[in-house]
């Protein structure tokens, strides 16, 4: 498993882009995808809802359980993927890249997002 160098991490296993023009994508990481098993529903943010960092703003259920789906940051949802929504698999199948889950027009940043090294070191116990 490798996670994106160019991504920062949460401990809650959200990744996130680097802010372009102050909106960054999110989505789950692939150690999440697999922990969760086959995503069946993908319950997203609504676009103009506003999210904050390291509270619930939506849900993934899968196979084997439901699961809280957390902001890594605070700001403004500017779009939800409904290609998720429509194929919650692609969460399974290309966490990093079509099975994004919305995009946030960021207003805050917690400190303790991580890179790419720092997130695999915590994943691995």
């Amino acid at each position: 498993m490798s996670n994106p160098q160019q991504l920062r991490y949460s401990k809650e296993h959200e990744w996130l882009s680097v802010a372009e023009d102050g909106v960054s994508t999110v989505g789950i990481t692939e150690f999440a995808a697999n922990a969760l098993g086959d995503v069946v529903y993908a319950q997203l943010p609504e676009v103009g809802d506003t999210v904050t960092a390291g509270e619930s703003c939506g849900e993934l259920e899968s196979t084997k359980s439901v699961s809280d789906l957390y902001a890594p940051v605070t700001g403004e949802i500017v779009e939800a993927n409904q290609d998720v929504v429509d194929d919650p698999s692609l969460v399974n199948s290309a966490p990093f890249e079509g099975g994004w889950l919305f995009k946030v027009r960021v207003s805050d940043e917690p400190d303790d997002l991580m890179s790419a090294d720092e997130y695999t070191a915590f994943t691995a116990g």
